[in-house]
Formats: C-alpha cells, structure tokens, sequence
C-alpha cells in the first residue's frame, strides 16, 4: 500500500523504518487504521520524553514541610468558622463544581466493570457513582444553586459509564449538570529501543494518559469553556476509589478561597515513615509532590523537633482548583510533564504473534495532576483525618488495606457517630447507611432525628429511591 508521504517522513524521521516497512506490506485495510492512528501521535514528543528523562538529574531533594492548616493547630490563620462562610458564600453563588475522575477498571477488586459502578453501600451495596452524585444534588439543595459534575473516563470505562448513567437515570442529576468525557492515551513502546508497539496488527499499544490527561481532555471536550460560560470559579476535585471524600464541602473550598489558593490540597498525615504515599513538600518556595519511590528511607524518616516526620503530608488526590487557573495552564502546553512507566505490555510482533511478556518490556506515558501544583499561587494543604475523610477501595477483601470491607465499616463508624451524637443510641457491630438527600453531615441528621428509635439491626435512612 502507498503510505502518505508525510507519514512515511514522519516515520524515517523517528527511526521507526520497520514500522514503515510493516505498513508498505501490510493489508490496505489494516494499514489505512493504523495510518490514521499514527497521525494523530506526537514522535517527536515521545522521543524529546525518552531523551529528557535519560538526562535525568539524580541531585538530592531540598525539601521543606509545605504550608499547611493542620488539625492540631491552636490558632489557625483561617478560623472555621471563617473558612466555613466563604466556602458557603461560593456554594450558594453557583461557583463551584465538582470533577470526578472515574478512568480505572475495578480489576484489582475482582470486578470487570469501571470502578465507580463497585457496590459500597454498607445496607444497600449503592455504587461509588451514586454516592458521590446523591452528595452533590444534596449539597446542591443545600446551597440553592447546582453543582456541576465533570465525570472523566478513559477508553476502557466510558461506554459502560455513559450506559450505567443513563439506566439510572443520572441518580437523579438533570442532564444539564452531568458531563461524562474521555481522556486521551499515548502509545507505549518497547524499553529497549523506544519504539512503538503493536496491540493488534492494526492497532497500537495504547493507554490511557493519567489523571495529568485532564487538562487536555477538559479543553477538547468543551467541559472547561462549560465551566467558564457558567461562571464557575472552583473546582473540587476527586478520584472515584474513595467513598468518604465530602464532596465539595464548605470548610475546604473556604479554607482553599481565602488563601489566595490557586491549587490546594487535602491531606493525611503519614504515621510511619515506611508508608507508600507520596507527600506534599515544598521545594524552591514552591508546593510539590513527591512520590515515595523518590524518598530515601533516611528522608522519610526524617523527624522535626517536636519528633513528628518532617514530610508527613500524604496526598490522597482531592484538590480544590481556581478555573482561572486551570484556564491558564491549558494554554500551557509544557504545564504537565510525561512521566515514565516501566510495564508489561502485551503485544503484537509485525509477523502477527502475540506476546504476553512476562517481565516489564514496555514504557508508558502519563500526566498527573498533581504537577499543577508548582504554577499554582499560594498553594497550600490542608490536613483532613482519614477516619472521615480517606477509606479508598483499591484491593479486593483479605488485602492487609484499602478494601471494600474497610470502606463499608469506616462508613458505618460515620453514621454511627452521627446517630450517637443526635442521641440515638446504636448497637456494635450493625451496619448503617445513611443517603446523603436524608443528610449530608452530623447537623442535618440531627434535626431529623427526633424519634427515631435505637438501632439494633442493619439500618437505611433516607428512601434511596426517591
């Protein structure tokens, strides 16, 4: 077949001359998806990516602890009170929407579906999906101005998503405030030679960008001029894998408004230097991520006078984010770096042999999030605790954490809390759910507790269906 001459430059230019050779021969058919595939990727950028993270400086972090509002902290900056009022001032404004990333599959819990549709209702098994969107529309009656939600997938997850959410009705969110968009991918190649691999034989080895892919996939989608044609100002943003997070809650987004934040961030603090989280350090005046793959166990180890770890702010990826911001860094090409992956990447050899390898073979590309956060001004975190805040759902049950077990119960332990608190005495043990359209915190529960009798069997308040 005839190959597009400036595909066939492209190509030469990239080194990838077997790849040209295979097109030349291969069936039109065939050739033609692949050619049309190949168009649309960046050589270039993938071979600028290699060679940049080969010169790799291996200098020695000079961290700081980033600036905080900590939970122990006796005379914050920012009362709560404070913080409280303007987070609500940008609820009931209609300022603020929320951005739900929802690209992962739940395999690592056993379950061929996108991860939002994981039943975690404690009584009910109610899916990721709807919790989160029964907040909104709660927080949303709350505040009287509706909350947005941005819904980010990846080519494995978007079909079934889009299908899922309309079975169900969007769980009760009007169409106009429900945007569900896909983010981009990038090609692996091989770790040896840096070129590109084959999935099928007229298809590349694709994956998705990472959550860093967001920006780009806001722009393209049209969900970012959305945002700016409806006026919004900030961003709350989450991952699907944690059912606890309080979705745009006031006290944060006030907290993030009256820093000046352009980028804040929520946190928990490590308790063992040893712990698999990366944390939020500042480095040059600035508020950066660092995964814990770059700490060194003396590092991480690292204790301040009071004898708490010096870099003890663990990320658990809720931003709040000023669309000012993100407007500005989406013109910004250079905003977000690539990031490399060693990983096993199944693939297609030209002769058409498929190889499952057993050991990393391949690279791949991802943009994360979190690298924002160097542009962005005042940026700042803000510690949460976990036990209210952070039970993500990533392993299947019998994992020594982040199960779906100890999300139920740490879900449980909130209604239970609340109940107590409104006087409503709870037996051990009995698990409890609580619709967030009943209500959305401990206040809220509390005017409508009275006569409500003691709870001694699995318990649902709130009628789901409604």
């Amino acid at each position: 077949m005839a190959i597009d001459p400036q595909l066939s430059a492209k190509l030469t230019e990239a080194g990838e001359d077997q790849l040209l050779a295979y097109l030349q021969g291969a069936d039109p058919q065939v050739a033609a998806h692949l050619a049309t595939q190949l168009a649309a990727v960046d050589l270039n950028e993938i071979a600028a990516t290699l060679q940049k993270k080969t010169a790799a400086s291996d200098a020695p972090l000079q961290m700081t602890s980033p600036p905080a509002i900590r939970l122990e902290d006796a005379a914050p900056r920012i009362s709560e009170e404070e913080a409280i009022a303007a987070g609500e001032k940008l609820l009931s404004a209609g300022k603020v929407g929320a951005l739900l990333v929802a690209g992962g599959q739940g395999t690592r819990l056993g379950f061929d579906h996108p991860k939002g549709m994981f039943p975690i209702g404690p009584v009910t098994d109610r899916t990721l999906f709807q919790i989160f969107v029964e907040k909104l529309i709660a927080r949303g009656t709350k505040y009287g101005a509706a909350i947005p939600l941005y819904l980010m997938t990846s080519p494995a997850t978007h079909g079934e998503t889009v299908e899922f959410f309309a079975a169900n009705g969007n769980f009760g969110l009007p169409d106009s405030q429900l945007h569900i968009f896909c983010q981009g991918t990038m090609p692996a190649v091989d770790a040896a030679t840096g070129q590109l691999l084959l999935a099928a034989p007229d298809q590349l080895a694709l994956s998705p960008d990472g959550h860093g892919g967001t920006l780009a996939a806001l722009v393209k989608s049209g969900c970012l001029a959305d945002m700016q044609q409806r006026g919004l100002e900030e961003i709350y943003y989450f991952q699907v894998d944690n059912p606890l997070a309080d979705v745009c809650e006031p006290l944060f987004l006030g907290y993030h408004k009256l820093s000046g934040s352009e980028m804040s961030t929520q946190v928990v603090a490590k308790q063992r230097p040893e712990e698999k989280v990366g944390v939020l350090v500042e480095i040059d005046g600035r508020l950066r991520l660092v995964e814990y793959s770059e700490l060194s166990e003396e590092l991480a180890a690292e204790r301040d006078a009071s004898g708490s770890l010096k870099y003890w702010a663990g990320n658990i990826a809720i931003h709040g984010v000023n669309v000012e911001f993100l407007t500005r860094m989406a013109a910004d090409a250079e905003s977000l770096p690539w990031h490399l992956a060693s990983k096993k990447v199944p693939y297609c050899t030209f002769a058409g042999e498929q190889v499952e390898p057993q050991s990393p073979n391949g690279i791949k590309f991802e943009r994360f999030i979190f690298d924002l956060l160097p542009h962005a001004k005042n940026a700042i975190v803000v510690e949460i605790s976990p036990a209210t805040t952070f039970a993500p759902v990533k392993n299947a049950d019998g994992a020594p954490s982040d199960t779906p077990s100890a999300a139920r119960a740490a879900l449980t332990a909130i209604y239970t809390k609340w109940l107590s608190a409104a006087g409503v005495s709870v037996a051990a043990d009995v698990p409890i759910e609580i619709s967030p359209l009943y209500a959305l915190d401990a206040e809220e529960l509390k005017s409508k507790a009275e006569g409500l009798s003691p709870i001694d069997e699995p318990t649902v308040l709130g009628d789901l269906s409604e």
